[in-house]
């Protein structure tokens, strides 16, 4: 029987990208999926919505419930708890997935899209693992896996746009402070990328060029995978998905490849 048969998983920006993938991945192992994220109806840029989400996880072998969520509006977020918990019965993992990105100079970045960025990363993780906690509490073995990268106060990750550094910087943080406020209760650890990532937000800012060298997002899904079988005493951990994937026996990255034999490109804050 699978480990994650039956176990309940809220994952924010599941529509598309790292989100879905580590979606279909537990669910394939029969894990019940909460879709949370803002596409209902198809975007003109992006691909895929939480229905066509839903449909590729119950074909993986998981039960989906997709749910419109700005991560954003409290009573949403709320609401979404709520219902999650209603349909399957409780929480055990949550998965703070979406996020922002801008990277521009302090000069280019207007405080629309600073608040975006800080709203949606920060926030966003914030509130969405505030609302889960009162049900990650009552799980056998917890865990909060945050997508934001290792913590590092050097001025190279910064310079370049530091509003975007901050704000995912905030959600990396909140992995920092809840692992100490939680410690023995629930597991909080982030992940991130040595590679960019095949993904709709690296093809808006890279292009083709940047897809070719970039990474299959399923490289973050058996990461992320391995991470929630461990104990919740496996916390506080900032995790880069090649080297904990080493560490646990994984020796072929080739398969994680976009396009077979491409340079790759490394990921920001790497």
């Amino acid at each position: 029987m699978s480990y994650f048969k039956g176990k309940t998983v809220f994952i924010t920006g599941a529509s598309r990208g790292i989100g879905k993938a580590i979606g279909l991945k537990l669910a394939s192992e029969g894990a019940n999926i909460i879709i949370a994220a803002k596409t209902a109806a198809p975007h003109p840029k992006l691909p895929g919505t939480i229905y066509s989400a839903a449909e590729e996880i119950e074909q993986a072998g998981g039960k989906a419930l997709p749910i419109i969520v700005d991560v954003r509006e409290e009573a949403q977020v709320y609401e979404a708890v709520a219902n999650a918990v209603q349909t399957f019965g409780g929480i055990d993992i949550l998965i703070n997935n979406a996020s922002a990105i801008q990277l521009t100079s302090t000069m280019e970045t207007d405080m629309k899209r600073y608040d975006l960025m800080h709203n949606i990363n920060t926030r966003g993780t914030f509130l969405t693992t505030k609302a889960c906690l009162p049900h990650l509490l009552k799980a056998q073995n917890p865990h909060v896996l945050n997508i934001s990268p290792p913590l590092s106060l050097e001025q190279r990750w910064f310079a370049p746009h530091v509003a975007y550094t901050i704000a995912k910087f905030g959600m990396s943080m909140c992995v920092l402070g809840m692992a100490g406020e939680f410690k023995g209760k629930v597991a909080f650890n982030a992940l991130w990328p040595r590679t960019t990532i095949a993904t709709s937000a690296v093809d808006m800012l890279g292009g083709e060029n940047m897809m070719r060298q970039s990474r299959k997002p399923e490289i973050m899904a058996d990461a992320a995978h391995l991470i929630f079988q461990k104990g919740k005493d496996f916390t506080n951990n900032f995790l880069i998905d090649e080297d904990f994937l080493r560490t646990e026996g994984v020796t072929d990255f080739a398969q994680y490849a976009n396009v077979p034999g491409e340079k790759l490109m490394p990921d920001f804050f790497i």
